[in-house]
């Protein structure tokens, strides 16, 4: 279905050949800049908002794929504890005398360094010193030293590169399906700034037609006024033509309104400008190249849309994700059996020097090692975990197979849009013709005295809506093609643009 301005365009159909929409300078935007479509792509690729906003969901999805590999980054920890703790003492049970509390001071310090590797291990590599002294010593500094490794390898839940790596991974396929999105967003971009231009540009022609027309038709009314006075003529017929001539002046009032919708239509694609002066901007357009003819196979170009279009693309990473989150979550259903070990040396001494040399010298080792078993009773959670992922697999294997029989259906209508397209233009230049070569016989009839104003009037009004459908057939087929383009999705490749999502 035409949009409401393209049917009013069509039913107020002035007067104009395709030579004259050619050669005459728009009636509007005249005097403001002139560009040519490949400027007006530029800009959008530099400021339209729709580009930018899904720039940041790009960047945004970058950032988390940075913030999951931020889960391998060794972590250093250090902590220093002070204590005092008065104890008191049991009365004696034969004197009923409470012997003096007895009195503690502690000074603890940790230095560490920990992490996570790829195969599912936690580490901790670290140096600790502990100095307990009181009353049971005579504050004596007991220095009690250690350093060593310890860690703690799954070897059932958790275990391997898959679980550890699950979060990285399903933050690179969602940071690919944000860079597909972008891309989607600029093809989209510029397939609209496309059809705004050649829309533009149809309803200047349609302006400069109404315009035309009503020359016409103030030329015929001077003609008739001059019959009139010699009696070659009746005062109806210069009555019929001082109305038609008026009736045309509401079509330049309607076109022109035309042309401001179309303008800022473009103008809001190609510009990040945000005030009232938007509206204000004048904006005229280089006529675009006539289109040229070609001959599409939908069936043939079915495979290059498969590769090339961002939502199947969208859809092909969304199932590799999905299913990396159902491995994870069937691992989840494990047992949680963990290996724990520790290696190091100790150090005792009441000089904290000493105890610590002896750490450095090996004198003392110590090591441990076990294994820790936690088993839930139902997996109710992990259970109904796994069930959603599997299922959310599922779904995304189905949306894979919808978006590809989408394609079939697109692409397939879009290759008739262009033979239709097609089709329509040699029809309606060829309706133009006939409809040019009747009025030029009506009018030498009219000058014979053989034909009436009425007759000469209704014969422009066929000749207005010929030309005008010409156009919108041209403005048609040129979009048929950036549509084919869109649902190739070879866009950019067309247009040799290159876009990279912002990081």
């Amino acid at each position: 279905m035409l949009p409401t301005r393209r049917l009013i365009a069509l039913f107020l159909s002035p007067v104009l050949t395709l030579a004259t929409f050619a050669q005459t300078a728009p009636a509007a935007g005249a005097d403001g800049e002139k560009i040519t479509l490949e400027t007006a792509i530029q800009r959008a690729l530099a400021k339209n908002f729709a580009i930018k906003v899904e720039g940041f969901e790009a960047a945004i999805a970058n950032a988390r794929v940075t913030e999951a590999l931020g889960k391998f980054d060794p972590v250093f920890n250090g902590s220093y504890t002070y204590s005092e703790s008065f104890n008191p003492a049991l009365a004696d049970a034969t004197t009923g005398i409470r012997p003096a509390a007895s009195f503690s001071k502690t000074d603890t310090a940790d230095l560490s360094l920990g992490g996570l590797l790829p195969w599912g291990m936690t580490y901790k590599l670290g140096a600790s010193s502990t100095n307990p002294r009181g009353t049971f010593n005579a504050y004596a500094d007991n220095y009690d030293t250690f350093a060593g490794i310890s860690g703690t390898q799954p070897l059932l839940r958790n275990f391997g590169p898959g679980p550890t790596l699950a979060s990285i991974r399903i933050a690179q396929a969602n940071r690919g399906i944000s860079q597909w999105q972008f891309r989607q967003a600029v093809i989209d971009t510029v397939t609209r700034v496309i059809f705004a231009y050649h829309d533009l540009n149809f309803f200047h022609a349609n302006l400069r037609s109404a315009v035309r027309s009503k020359e016409l038709a103030q030329q015929l009314l001077e003609e008739n006024r001059k019959r009139f006075k010699v009696g070659s003529m009746s005062e109806y017929d210069v009555t019929s033509a001082e109305s038609r001539a008026a009736t045309r002046e509401e079509g330049i009032l309607i076109a022109q309104r035309l042309v401001s919708e179309a303008e800022n239509a473009l103008k809001q694609l190609i510009t990040d400008e945000k005030s009232p002066g938007l509206l204000t901007q004048r904006l005229s357009i280089e006529p675009p190249p006539p289109s040229p003819i070609v001959v599409v196979d939908a069936a043939a170009d079915f495979p290059r849309a498969l590769e090339q279009r961002p939502d199947y693309q969208q859809a092909r990473l969304a199932l590799k994700r999905d299913g990396i989150s159902a491995r994870l979550q069937r691992n989840q259903l494990l047992p949680r059996v963990d290996l724990v070990g520790s290696y190091g040396y100790n150090g005792y001494d009441t000089d904290l020097g000493t105890s610590r040399r002896q750490v450095r010298d090996e004198d003392y080792h110590a090591y441990s090692w076990g294994v820790v078993v936690s088993v839930p009773l139902t997996f109710t959670t992990e259970r109904g975990r796994y069930r959603a992922a599997r299922l959310q697999q599922r779904q995304s294997e189905t949306q894979l197979e919808r978006v590809e029989q989408d394609i079939v259906v697109r692409v397939g209508n879009a290759a008739g849009q262009i033979e239709t397209a097609q089709q329509r233009v040699q029809a309606t230049r060829h309706a133009r013709e006939l409809a040019q070569s009747t009025l030029d016989s009506e009018v030498k009839r009219l000058r014979a005295g053989a034909s009436t104003t009425f007759f000469v009037s209704q014969q422009q009004e066929i000749l207005s809506s010929a030309e005008v459908r010409e156009a919108d057939a041209q403005s048609d087929y040129a979009k048929s093609l950036a549509e084919y383009d869109r649902q190739l999705g070879v866009t950019l490749a067309k247009l040799n643009i290159t876009v990279e999502p912002p990081k």
